[in-house]
């Protein structure tokens, strides 16, 4: 059998152009872009939502060969007003996304995206799907009732229990038969402290969750007041309105709108905050899609299986026809 080298993260970039965008509602985004003017135009969505971008996220598509555009969303990141929760709904986002594409003058673009960001990735493709060329998304999201109830309120926990019972010990017994529910009371409140304070916990017990083994730096990252607050009040106001979609199992009941659109999914097998079953089933729903299940991986994109399937996904992507992407060896192979 031939081996097969792991692909890893392109050198670190910076940015050769950044934007400030006013979008109205108050809110102004950052934006950058990276790689190569004339390249293939590729949008990142990060995570959370509320999560912003980080510089790791320029690394995953080859910047000689793509036009790498990265944006906070409303609310987060570099973007402004910080955790406000004012005119910030899914809808705003996909707006925002067009605004961008024309502000960028760009016909068609790529979009890559994972967890959170593979919620809004498709809810964009299902709208606008003229305008997008691919998509490469990585721990599928469906921003389901079912989902939620198995990573904030019973289902997770039996995996994790005294992680979970960490997260438990703010809320009192009275309140924990709608965890999202209570947790979303405390951030949004005129107690500063309390906001904090919910914050912190609410972001460690997801980020002790991502990854396969335990990283304690990303829980402390996760925890700190600098990132905590706008991660934590934007993620529970978008989950106590179940993502502010049409209906709950919209965008999986929508998925035949894709169909044209070449995807990829990457998932890790081990994933316990968004399981690997809606993966499967969105895989299911959409014509022609690439489902890849990485055996030793979690929900985290920094696993290094992960970092291989995404960046070979790109590179398939970026250097074959795309009807011809689903059947392309992987690159790196020996």
């Amino acid at each position: 059998m031939p081996s097969r080298a792991r692909l890893n993260h392109y050198p670190p970039v910076q940015p050769y152009r950044e934007h400030r965008l006013t979008v109205g509602d108050g809110h102004i985004l950052h934006i950058e872009e990276c790689g190569n003017p004339k390249g293939q135009p590729v949008v990142v969505l990060h995570g959370g939502p509320g999560g912003g971008c980080n510089p790791t996220m320029r690394r995953f598509h080859d910047p000689q060969r793509y036009r790498i555009v990265l944006f906070d969303q409303r609310g987060c990141g570099r973007s402004t007003p910080n955790a406000s929760l004012d005119h910030n709904t899914t809808q705003h986002l996909i707006d925002d996304m067009e605004r961008i594409r024309s502000f960028l003058a760009i016909g068609r673009w790529h979009i890559f995206g994972g967890s959170w960001g593979s919620t809004l990735g498709l809810a964009y493709a299902q709208q606008h799907a003229a305008q997008v060329m691919s998509m490469v998304l990585r721990g599928i999201f469906l921003m389901t009732k079912t989902e939620l109830q198995w990573f904030y309120q019973d289902g997770c926990k039996r995996l994790f229990p005294e992680a979970f019972a960490d997260f438990e010990r703010l809320i009192p017994e009275t309140e924990r038969g709608d965890m999202i529910g209570a947790y979303h009371r405390r951030l949004i409140s005129a107690d500063q402290t309390l906001q904090r304070q919910a914050a912190r916990s609410w972001s460690a017990w997801e980020g002790s969750r991502l990854s396969l083994l335990p990283e304690p730096e990303r829980v402390a990252r996760f925890a700190a007041d600098s990132y905590a607050l706008a991660f934590a009040r934007i993620e529970a106001h978008y989950f106590v309105n179940c993502g502010f979609l049409e209906f709950d199992g919209a965008l999986l009941q929508h998925a035949d709108k894709l169909a044209g659109i070449p995807g990829i999914i990457v998932h890790g097998r081990y994933d316990v905050v968004t399981p690997v079953r809606a993966a499967y089933r969105l895989h299911r729903a959409w014509p022609g899609s690439d489902l890849r299940i990485v055996a030793d991986a979690g929900h985290a994109m920094s696993e290094p299986s992960i970092v291989h399937e995404l960046i070979s996904a790109t590179n398939r992507v970026a250097g074959l026809p795309l009807a011809a992407i689903y059947n392309a060896p992987e690159p790196g192979a020996a």
